[in-house]
């Protein structure tokens, strides 16, 4: 039986990662339906600590992006970008993940990829550089923000061994950062230059591509803007501060012990704290929050995160111990085959954030180390593996000049390389890391 209902999780999985979006959370629903129907497992928990992060901080993102805070950003960057237009294949990244790892979401990327491309062009250098690495630098500031839903699941499995967030964060933001500067070496000299590339010397022949001086388009700051980002950066201080010392968290004696309020919880509280100041401060209507692109977004992870967590926590409840016996003693022995699962689930889950939920439960019970699960957290990036999300085809379509692509082998596209460098060697150094942090 265990076979059996390991290859209907499967199932549910791959057919819910191809229809996408809120269609994972209906086919982990189907799962959970054969599962506990059919096979007679008793169901779960539901992760509903994560799921409420999750929602909290999607309302304080996209409250910042209706008061015009989003667009500031992109203004913001546009400007860094266009001021060091040679060190493109450098500095795109680097912008890019600054800019998940302060929004939680990977969103405000789409609106830097037309300008990496432009400047890039300006600047002669071959666009495909640049616009990978800044991709997979995007994906990997999932894991480094400290309000993402990747980070919310791993805090919610992780706090109950007593790891805190400021650990978490110690060990992956240089960790991550550090991994996609090495990315971006390996795909510094990728291709050929751009003036010796045959398909964009017919794209210029041809009138299709007009090489010049672009403009920074005009953008004046509104004053709801400059609140909305300050407000929200107090927000983001105040949750990693509470999350890394434990002192400044409010307690009450509970039957004789003194009880700390729970990282999870306060995460949920300065969260909605700070929509509300930004809503107020700013004059927003709740009606356009509601309707915000990246609320849309967060209320698709929990729904995709609700159903896959909620089917893999009950197979894995099911059959723990036998899994524990199987499999122990082989990851315990080689730990790193622990990464590889994770990576290979987050390829065919296409979200950071199920894929923690799922699967970092099961490295706790295998006994693996605290600190090697939070080195291992970058693994959950391989959504660049099969070119079909939303925010690869994205990248594709904004260079044009074609250099970035999917190949006639379709695995062999212009994400793999810096994709797999930077994973791989975040997970090295975050390893090194956490010895020092755990």
């Amino acid at each position: 039986m265990f076979w059996i209902q390991a290859l209907v999780i499967l199932a549910c999985i791959m057919i819910g990662a191809r229809k996408s979006g809120v269609a994972m959370g209906f086919a982990g629903g189907i799962g959970l339906f054969i599962l506990v129907f059919i096979f007679g497992l008793r169901p779960a928990s539901p992760p509903v600590n994560v799921l409420l992060i999750i929602i909290a901080v999607s309302s304080m993102a996209a409250c910042l992006q209706v008061a015009g805070g989003l667009d500031l950003l992109v203004h913001l960057a546009e400007k860094l970008l266009r001021r060091n237009p040679n060190r493109i294949t450098f500095m795109a990244p680097i912008v890019t993940f600054l800019f998940t790892v302060f929004t939680g979401t990977s969103y405000v990327a789409l609106a830097v990829y037309p300008v990496i491309c432009e400047v890039a062009l300006e600047a002669k250098i071959r666009v495909e550089r640049p616009m990978s690495i800044a991709l997979i630098a995007s994906q990997h500031g999932i894991s480094a923000s400290p309000v993402s839903a990747s980070t919310a699941a791993l805090l919610a499995v992780l706090a109950a061994q007593g790891v805190s967030l400021g650990q978490i964060m110690l060990v992956l933001v240089p960790a991550i950062f550090l991994g996609i500067m090495i990315g971006a070496v390996s795909v510094y000299k990728k291709g050929l230059e751009l003036e010796n590339d045959p398909e964009f010397k017919k794209l210029i022949e041809s009138g299709e591509i007009t090489l010049g001086k672009g403009a920074s388009r005009e953008y004046r700051p509104t004053k709801e803007a400059l609140i909305s980002v300050t407000l929200f950066a107090l927000g983001v201080a105040s949750i990693v501060l509470l999350g890394s010392v434990k002192s400044l968290m409010p307690h009450w004696m509970i039957n004789g012990k003194d009880t700390y309020l729970s990282i999870p919880n306060a995460i949920e509280i300065i969260a909605f704290f700070t929509s509300f100041l930004i809503v107020f401060a700013c004059g927003l209507k709740p009606s356009n929050i509601a309707k915000s692109s990246v609320f849309s977004a967060g209320i698709t992870g929990v729904i995709a995160i609700f159903g896959i967590a909620w089917m893999t926590d009950t197979f894995f409840l099911a059959h723990k111990a036998m899994i524990i016996d199987n499999l122990g003693g082989i990851v315990r022995e080689f730990p790193i085959l622990f990464a590889v699962m994770i990576f290979v689930m987050s390829a065919l889950l296409l979200s950071q954030g199920a894929t923690t939920r799922s699967i970092m439960p099961l490295g706790v019970s295998l006994g693996l180390p605290l600190g090697s699960l939070v080195a291992f957290a970058p693994a959950v990036n391989g959504l660049f593996f099969f070119p079909a999300t939303g925010s690869a085809i994205s990248a594709i379509t904004f260079d044009r000049s074609g250099t970035t692509k999917i190949g006639s082998y379709v695995l062999n596209h212009s994400f793999q390389l810096p994709g797999f460098v930077t994973c791989i060697s975040s997970i090295l150094i975050g390893l090194v890391i956490s010895y020092f942090v755990f």
